[in-house]
């Protein structure tokens, strides 16, 4: 079954410009600790570019609902080609200019982001979804493994003018390929301000009422905030300190991972298609297994080498890397089929608002416990409660969640 015209302009135009992001991402933070050797001033790029998203989702999620989707992915797309092709070319490159545009390119991205993933099983047929949900992660994929690479290059040859013109063009050929998707999106307009309340009301009290829904987003909530910090803080901190890896099997390790959801993606994409959705629990119980056996490999228990612990930790890593895509794809995938066109903008803009307000959360915690307790431990923990999670909404809520969305027909508002 062949992907449609619609969903190929759409994939390739996402990763031309996230390729062209993936080269900024790695030149910005370059050209500021070159240029100020301030751990903090990074820290403050940083923030700048999670805070205006943390504001604003709930507002993009309305206005994503409310507005033709296609025309905001669109004109987003040229517009931040236009702002960052505006900062080469008027030489507006010293950090405050860049700290503002930095802002800017947060505020864009965070309403362009919630239009695009609203729009996205619009342009597919349902048993199709699966499908394309793994070509779109594998390209996210090679975009996040060649970008790096490339961004390291392009600044080493152009500094960082180099690569915000390359990334201003790439956002500019992505609003090309978008341009020629065929989407009509009909809706009321908002009139005043009230509206905005008592959409995202709406939203949520669909989310609320729409029980598969309520427990997948809560059965992941949940698990981001047990698992993501532990991965984030504390794994880092095994692998460089404790283990004693270099940066080159560090990075080896990100690649490894990187490689297995390539491999679960491809898997989902050449055979099991929207069969996916029946595997998730398996799945799951491979991830956070693995978490265990991580956590018991780095404990005082296992006295391996670091060389073997190195190649143990690649297979791994590989497999890891399969799970979580047979897991992410099924989720995301029923989130889509569960939401009617109308409201996914706004029932998808709470989730990230309360994925977004979470992480810090629990990142915070996973540091301040690292002061007090072994990493060891702490991985123990995340991974035995995690692993528990999954056991309870399998037992309880197992036939809900598979069977959620795989019914025939489209979700009633």
């Amino acid at each position: 079954m062949r992907l449609n015209r619609n969903f190929w302009l759409y994939a390739i135009g996402r990763f031309i410009s996230q390729v062209g992001w993936a080269v900024q991402n790695v030149a910005l933070p370059l050209y500021v600790l070159d240029t100020t050797k301030s751990g903090a001033m990074m820290s403050v790029f940083l923030m700048a570019g999670m805070i205006p998203s943390l504001i604003l989702s709930p507002i993009a999620g309305v206005v994503g609902d409310r507005y033709n989707r296609k025309a905001i992915m669109v004109w987003l797309d040229i517009a931040r080609g236009i702002l960052l092709l505006g900062i080469v070319l008027f030489g507006f490159l010293n950090l405050n200019a860049l700290l503002v545009a930095q802002v800017l390119m947060s505020i864009m991205g965070t309403f362009f982001g919630t239009a695009t993933s609203a729009m996205f099983a619009d342009l597919v047929e349902k048993d199709e979804l699966a499908k394309a949900t793994s070509t779109v992660q594998s390209l996210s994929i090679v975009a996040r493994i060649s970008g790096p690479l490339l961004g390291g290059i392009i600044y080493a040859l152009g500094g960082i003018e180099l690569a915000i013109l390359i990334n201003g063009f790439s956002f500019l050929g992505s609003g090309l390929f978008e341009v020629f998707i065929e989407y009509r999106w009909q809706t009321r307009k908002l009139s005043n301000l009230g509206e905005v309340k008592k959409d995202l009301l709406e939203g949520v009290a669909f989310l609320r009422d729409n029980k598969p829904l309520k427990l997948i987003m809560g059965y992941a909530l949940m698990i981001n905030f047990l698992l993501t910090p532990a991965l984030t803080v504390v794994l880092p901190y095994v692998y460089r300190i404790e283990i004693g890896f270099t940066s080159e099997q560090f990075g080896a390790l990100q690649t490894a991972f990187m490689v297995g959801m390539l491999l679960g993606n491809g898997i989902i994409m050449a055979k099991l298609g929207s069969r996916a959705e029946k595997l998730l629990f398996k799945a799951l119980f491979i991830e956070v297994g693995l978490f265990i056996v991580l956590a018991l490999l780095v404990s005082p228990v296992v006295a391996f080498s670091a060389s073997v612990l190195f190649l143990i930790f690649t297979g791994m890593n590989v497999v890891w890397g399969a799970s979580n895509a047979l897991v992410n794809v099924p989720f995301f995938t029923k989130m889509q089929k569960l939401v009617p066109s109308e409201l996914r903008g706004r029932v998808f803009s709470v989730f990230e608002l309360l994925a977004q307000a979470l992480v810090p959360v629990g990142v915070a915690i996973a540091g301040t416990a690292l002061d007090y307790f072994a990493p060891y431990s702490i991985l123990l923990t995340s991974g035995t409660v995690g692993f528990a999670v999954t056991v309870y909404y399998f037992l309880k809520h197992e036939k809900t969640i598979i069977s959620a969305g795989m019914e025939t027909g489209e979700p009633v508002a």
